[in-house]
C-alpha cells in the first residue's frame, strides 16, 4: 500500500457509518451487488451501526484506510475490513474476515494490506482464545466479486462452501398447497413452543458441515413468531418454517428456516410449511420473498423453492484457510 497516500486507522464508532455505508455504495456496481440480498446487500449507516454494535470490542477488530492524496483535504474512508468469529458444531472455531474498497483505489495494496492486518489480529486473537488447534481463518465474497475473490485465491484460501440466494417476485402466485398426511396439521408457533421449534431446526442441522452453534438463548434473542408456522404430527413437532418481514422494506418477507425432522421428510411438510409461511408472510404486508440455501444441501431444498416459484438471484461463496499452529504467536501489525 502506498503509504504516502493511504492510511490506516481503527474504527472511530458513530462517526463512521456513514462513510462504511458509502463505501459499499460505491462497490455495488463493479460487484455486482444485489442491493435487496438478505445475505448481504447494501446496508444504510442505521444498519452498519447495529452491526458494529453486535462485533466484540469493534474498536480493535475493525479497520478503515483513509485515502490522503493531494487536493483532498482530510482523509476520506475508502476501505474498511471487519473481524468477527463463533464456534462451530463439530468445534471448529470460524474467525470471519471481511474487506470492501472503493473500485477506483483498488490495485493500490488497500486490499493485501486489510488481509495482512486481519490475519495477524485473528493469530493474536487465536492466541488469546486458546483455540489454534481449531482454529480457520474464513473470508466471504459474492460471485461478483473478481477482486476479492482473486485476492484470497493469490493469500492461499479455498473455497469450502456456496449459499444461493433465491426470490420469489409474487406473493400473490402461490401454487395450491396439497392435502397433508393423515395425522398432520399446520398452525402458529406459540410461546410454549419456542424450545420444540428451535430443536427441529437445530437437529436438522446435525449432519451439516460448516455451521455455526445456534444456542437456545441466542434463538430466543432475535425471536420474531408472528409469521412463524409448525407441521405437528400428532403432539410431536413435525418441522418449522421460520419466516418474517423485513425491518428495512416490510414489502419483503424471508424465510429465514425451514426444517423438518428427518423421521418425517418425504411426506411433502416442507413444501407445505413453505406455503404456509409464505402466505403468512402475505397477510403481513410482503408483496416479495427471499431466501437461500446451500449449493450443496443433501435434501434438494433448491428444487422445492424453485417449485413454488422461487428463482437464482446471487451466489456468495465461503473461503477458508488454517490458521498455523507456528503463526499463532505473530506478532499483530
Amino acid at each position: 500500500m502506498d503509504v504516502e497516500r493511504y492510511a490506516c486507522r481503527p474504527y472511530r464508532g458513530q462517526e463512521d457509518h456513514d462513510a462504511m455505508a458509502a463505501v459499499r455504495l460505491g462497490c455495488a456496481e463493479r460487484d455486482r451487488v444485489d442491493a435487496g440480498s438478505v445475505v448481504e446487500g447494501l446496508p444504510t449507516a442505521a444498519e452498519i451501526a447495529e452491526s458494529c454494535a453486535e462485533l466484540e470490542d469493534p474498536h480493535e477488530n475493525q479497520i478503515l484506510v483513509e485515502y490522503e492524496g493531494q487536493g483532498q483535504g482530510e482523509g476520506r474512508v475508502v476501505g474498511y475490513a471487519t473481524i468477527r468469529w463463533w464456534e462451530e458444531r463439530d468445534g471448529t472455531w470460524l474467525y470471519l474476515h471481511r474487506g470492501y474498497v472503493l473500485p477506483r483505489h483498488r490495485g493500490q495494496g488497500i486490499g493485501s494490506a486489510m488481509l495482512d492486518w486481519a490475519e495477524n489480529r485473528i493469530r493474536r486473537l487465536v492466541r488469546e482464545h486458546g483455540t489454534a488447534r481449531r482454529a480457520v481463518f474464513g473470508a466471504n465474497a459474492t460471485a461478483g466479486e473478481a477482486d476479492a475473490t482473486a485476492l484470497l485465491l493469490a493469500g492461499g484460501y479455498r473455497r469450502v462452501f456456496s449459499l444461493v440466494e433465491l426470490k420469489l417476485a409474487d406473493l400473490r402466485r402461490l401454487p395450491e398447497a396439497k392435502p397433508l398426511p393423515t395425522g398432520v396439521r399446520l398452525g402458529a408457533v406459540g410461546p410454549g413452543d419456542h424450545r420444540a421449534a428451535w430443536e427441529a431446526v437445530v437437529d436438522s442441522y446435525a449432519d451439516a458441515a460448516f455451521t455455526q452453534r445456534w444456542t437456545y438463548e441466542r434463538f430466543l434473542a432475535t425471536a420474531d413468531p408472528t409469521c412463524w408456522r409448525a407441521a405437528w404430527d400428532g403432539d410431536r413437532m413435525a418441522g418449522v418454517a421460520l419466516c418474517s418481514v423485513r425491518r428495512r422494506d416490510g414489502a419483503v418477507g424471508e424465510v429465514e428456516e425451514l426444517s423438518v425432522r428427518a423421521e418425517s421428510r418425504r411426506l411433502g411438510l416442507g413444501r407445505a410449511l413453505l406455503l404456509d409461511g409464505l402466505r403468512c408472510l402475505r397477510e403481513h404486508g410482503a408483496e416479495t420473498a427471499r431466501l437461500y440455501t446451500g449449493t450443496a444441501n443433501p435434501h434438494r431444498s433448491y428444487d422445492l423453492y424453485e417449485s413454488v416459484g422461487f428463482r437464482r438471484r446471487s451466489e456468495y461463496v465461503r473461503y477458508r484457510k488454517p490458521v498455523e499452529a507456528s503463526a499463532a504467536t505473530a506478532i499483530e501489525a
